[in-house]
């Protein structure tokens, strides 16, 4: 003999399930499936409504809400995998700041799936960050863009391969030039950048040396040799008293007082022609930059 469950006890077994949900999501939100979270968020939204924002009562709604739908930043960070697991804890707490917006934003009277008008904004979060903050070094948005694609595509092949791909097999996949491909693998190395701090262990492993160690400095002797040459002309086109001048003072190191004997002059002459001299010679020398 069949059993027919009346229409009034399936919906009174609907409501008992739906209170239970609710009462579940209030005292374990981190314990609603996806699909349950659907069902009863309703609930939850249609309750801030009814509550003054600020109050601990909504904050503790809203929460109730954040954590119940924390599966759809889990979701849309999943498609951001291919940068790096270091990234992930990032992208989360970036995503999630997208839900809150979403949640913040939603309206009931919209009609329309919370979980369809969430995930655009969680998302457009997460990229906002991977576009504003992530890159050490600016490089074009088309670069930007070519980065994620090949690490898409390197990821593949690998795989596929069991080596790393070649320009050339990078270039098939993506549907590139090799020398676009090539020029999307060095804007990579503008991704991350590391402190001169960093310790590089040596060839031996027993010691470690700061990356600053290994990078050149400017050599100052080097801008001597420049403006020698560049004064080397200069001062051939002085005159031979003036041309005298300089070299006792600069090449021989004589006093002011030991050239003035010289010239039969006063130091103080001297002092004035040497000022002189030098103002030419620096004003040309600015002119020949």
């Amino acid at each position: 003999m069949t059993t027919v469950m009346a229409p009034g006890h399936t919906e009174q077994t609907a409501s008992r399930t739906a209170e239970s949900l609710i009462e579940r999501a209030y005292a374990d939100p981190a314990s609603i499936a996806p699909k349950d979270a659907r069902e009863v968020g309703r609930h939850f939204f249609d309750r801030l409504t009814q509550l003054e924002e600020g109050t601990h009562e909504y904050q503790y709604v809203r929460n109730v809400l954040i954590e119940m739908n924390l599966s759809l930043v889990q979701y849309a960070a999943s498609r951001f995998r291919h940068r790096g697991p270091q990234e992930m804890e990032d992208i989360v707490q970036v995503g999630t700041i997208g839900l809150i917006k979403a949640i913040d934003r939603f309206e009931l009277t919209r009609e329309v799936e919370f979980t369809s008008f969430a995930v655009p904004y969680i998302t457009g979060e997460i990229k906002r960050f991977f576009r504003d903050t992530t890159w050490a070094v600016h490089v074009p948005r088309r670069l930007q863009e070519a980065r994620v694609e090949l690490s898409k595509a390197t990821e593949e092949l690998r795989s596929r391969l069991g080596r790393t791909p070649t320009t050339q097999e990078l270039a098939d996949v993506m549907q590139l030039q090799p020398a676009e491909v090539a020029e999307a693998q060095k804007a990579v190395n503008g991704y991350n950048a590391v402190s001169l701090d960093a310790a590089v262990m040596s060839k031996d492993d027993e010691s470690d040396t700061a990356l600053a160690d290994f990078i050149g400095f400017d050599e100052e002797r080097f801008e001597l040799v420049e403006n020698f040459h560049a004064l080397a002309p200069l001062i051939a086109d002085l005159d031979d008293r003036d041309r005298m001048i300089i070299h006792q003072r600069f090449v021989e190191e004589r006093t002011q007082q030991e050239i003035a004997d010289t010239l039969n002059c006063s130091q103080m002459h001297v002092s004035r022609l040497i000022s002189r001299i030098l103002k030419k010679l620096r004003t040309a020398l600015v002119d020949t930059e």
